[in-house]
């Protein structure tokens, strides 16, 4: 480690450039850990932003809870009951000066903890409520024992949760930044916007803006902060679009300085693929794969995004790119978000391609030991076709002759990382680079294709293959889960499957895959003549793949799952989907998960549960799922259903491409972003750099977290 003095004289020049290690208190194993997040600098910890807000400032009375809120409450326990039914867990009842009762429940639990949850203790709780059988009560709520008389000591501010990683909780992660947060600059020094430009767009400062998303006052407007929609987060959201949209354009202008191979090809693997399939191609196929063909039968590097609706055939267009690259004596890279989705290809490919003498090589994490050896000598020695996940771009992965790279669903991964699948391909010798062709199933109006995908051209197929059938959506309130669970009974005793979706926005996979295994044991105990499997991202990818199977082969009558099986899960057999807390997902994530049912000749059902009392906007959204099934009037109605109240888009998601922007919410930034960008390109490059180390510095590796 460095001597206090070097890094006492790096924070005074530069204190965002201090490696996080000289802040107190932060040893190796610390940063080690903040390293898995992305965060090495002291400016890494500035901008890693809240994901939400908790309100822990007040106490509120069990009678004035309301379900799907979270709250802190104070009580004594009245009564406690371990159970064995099914699974181990614990049951506590609390009241309070309402006289009203509030159940706390868990699934984990040691014997000290259940010693200490005596009747008589008092206890301060922090949870979701949410309607049960009996009445409301919180699943692992969390809480803490008061002494005596004594009161309950409640924070001053709302309490910031951040993205985390495992072995980090958030008290201690908080305290880092609260280090961090010490050092930051004044604006003159922080701000690398010029000021006129900040005057003339009526940006204000970004040092006000950093302190206030990291330590919002307890009367600040909750509704804005959770949608995002304060004046300091829109502050934060217009430099990290600036930022993406500088690195793309940037990086559109170098691509196309380079040059690619001529992957023209005979034609006759297309013409035998298309004669040997059961089905023709739509015109939107055609069209789509007419222009691709064009454009990688060119000199220049293709870059080219193809967006078509859930099933609808993007794959085979793909699959016919990959012949004219293979044909041209050229390698072809595709690379998927998920083994699952990975897998799905694998299949597809290897049952098109193989009949036609073309060698599918797979490599994903899961191929380990003497498998990844053979693997990574067959991609070496030119396998035609390689399928796998983000392991294509580990070390140690040389490709023959790379000709073409596919990236399907493109915004689960940052940009770095098609950019380094590329520098894989890249023959310096002869300064050529792959072409690229970037498939989604989450259409993008096209106000926001000119931002999110600035560098890349873009293609829609617009059209259903006839056969498929329409989803019928129905939402219902969670009061009549138990209704749900019923109808799900009857379909399963018919052979049919379904998905029980489970889409707790959290920040933590813990507790996701908690939410998931709650929902589990309460279907496992109601459903008990069926069986039914557990898919959460916690589990190993062999253990996930066990049970996708088991639920392809229709040994599993229901899927419990976590947003994992958003894409690329192909099983004609499940006709019945059910999404939870479905008012708090944005329209293009419901329509992706809905998109797993309604894939075989079966009518098929979708079920939104919600939790009540639903805002306008909920209750909008939930009725344009009702109305389409149509994927790009859905995109359209995602960006003008965008309104106060409302969490859209992808920072409840998931997905960690945004730190705090929304494509979706913060359209109406984006031609202010577009003419800031020009100016610094043209004027400041230099400060367009720095944007570019702050926001995108750390993008990629955060993305991995």
């Amino acid at each position: 480690m460095p001597p206090r003095r070097a890094n006492a004289a790096t924070m005074h020049s530069d204190p965002g450039a201090t490696p996080v290690s000289a802040l107190p208190g932060v040893g190796p194993a610390l940063a080690e850990t903040l390293a898995r997040l992305g965060l090495e600098r002291v400016q890494d910890l500035w901008f890693h932003l809240p994901l939400r807000y908790e309100d822990r400032t007040r106490v509120t009375a069990i009678a004035d809870l309301r379900p799907g809120e979270r709250a802190q409450v104070e009580g004594v326990v009245e009564a406690v009951e371990r159970g064995f039914r099914y699974r181990p867990q614990l049951k506590v009842a609390i009241t309070d000066d309402s006289r009203q009762t509030l159940v706390l429940r868990f699934f984990h639990f040691n014997r000290s903890q259940s010693e200490q949850l005596k009747p008589g203790t008092r206890l301060l709780c922090y949870g979701e409520a949410r309607q049960a059988a009996q009445g409301l009560e919180m699943v692992h709520p969390q809480y803490q024992r008061l002494s005596g008389d004594e009161p309950a000591a409640v924070d001053e501010l709302l309490t910031p949760v951040y993205p985390t990683t495992e072995g980090l909780g958030q008290k201690r992660l908080a305290g880092v930044i609260a280090k961090a947060l010490a050092l930051l600059p004044q604006d003159a020094q922080l701000e690398l916007i010029p000021a006129e430009l900040c005057t003339e767009h009526g940006l204000t400062s970004l040092r006000e803006a950093l302190l206030y998303v990291h330590r919002p006052p307890p009367d600040a407007n909750l509704g804005q902060l959770t949608t995002g929609r304060h004046p300091a987060q829109q502050r934060l959201a217009f430099e990290e679009l600036l930022t993406q949209h500088l690195s793309l354009k940037r990086m559109r202008a170098a691509v196309r300085r380079r040059h690619s191979p001529r992957l023209q090809g005979t034609g006759e693997l297309r013409e035998r693929l298309l004669a040997g399939l059961p089905f023709g191609l739509t015109g939107a196929q055609q069209r789509v794969s007419a222009e691709i063909a064009k454009d990688i039968a060119q000199a220049n590097p293709m870059l080219r995004l193809v967006q078509g609706d859930v099933g609808s055939g993007k794959t085979i267009v793909a699959a016919l790119a990959a012949l004219a690259a293979v044909e041209s004596g050229q390698q072809v890279a595709l690379m998927a978000p998920t083994e699952l989705l990975a897998e799905q290809h694998r299949h597809h490919f290897t049952h098109w391609l193989t009949p036609l003498g073309i060698e599918v090589a797979w490599l994903a994490g899961k191929v380990t030991g003497k498998a990844r050896q053979q693997a990574l000598q067959r991609v070496a020695s030119g396998a035609h076709v390689v399928i796998g996940t983000h392991a294509l771009m580990q070390e140690g992965v040389s490709f023959a002759q790379l000709g073409l790279v596919i990236v399907d669903e493109q915004h689960r991964f940052g940009v770095q990382q098609r950019l380094s699948l590329r520098d894989k391909g890249a023959d310096h010798e002869a300064g050529l680079v792959p072409h690229q062709l970037v498939l989604t199933a989450t259409p993008i109006p096209r106000t926001l294709a000119m931002s999110a995908y600035a560098d890349l051209d873009v293609s829609s197929i617009d059209e259903l293959p006839p056969g498929r059938t329409p989803v019928q959506t129905i939402a219902i309130s969670n009061a009549r889960r138990f209704d749900v669970i019923e109808r799900i009974h009857a379909a399963c005793l018919e052979g049919r499957q379904a998905y029980w979706v489970c889409t707790l926005i959290e920040e933590s996979e813990q507790l996701r895959a908690q939410a998931a295994e709650v929902a589990h044991a309460e279907l496992s105990a109601a459903l008990s003549d069926c069986r039914i499997g557990l898919i959460h991202g916690r589990m190993k990818p062999k253990e996930k793949q066990v049970v996708m199977d088991s639920f392809k082969a229709g040994e599993l009558s229901v899927l419990v799952s976590t947003t994992v099986i958003e894409v690329g899960v192909d099983v004609p057999n499940a006709s019945l989907m059910v999404i939870e807390n479905s008012e708090r997902l944005g329209l293009a994530q419901l329509h992706q998960l809905r998109g797993r049912v309604g894939r075989g000749a079966i009518a098929s059902n979708c079920v939104l549960l919600y939790q009540p009392p639903l805002g306008q906007l909920a209750r909008e959204r939930l009725q344009v799922m009702r109305d389409t099934n149509d994927g790009f009037r859905i995109a359209e109605k995602d960006l003008e259903l965008r309104g106060p109240g409302e969490v859209l888009g992808t920072r409840q998601t998931g997905q960690l491409s945004f730190r705090i922007a929304d494509l979706s919410r913060d359209a109406h930034l984006l031609p202010a972003v577009q003419q800031v960008g020009e100016q610094l390109l043209a004027h400041h490059p230099q400060q367009a750099e720095g944007l570019i180390a702050r926001w995108i510095g750390a993008a990629a590796r955060y993305a991995h977290a």
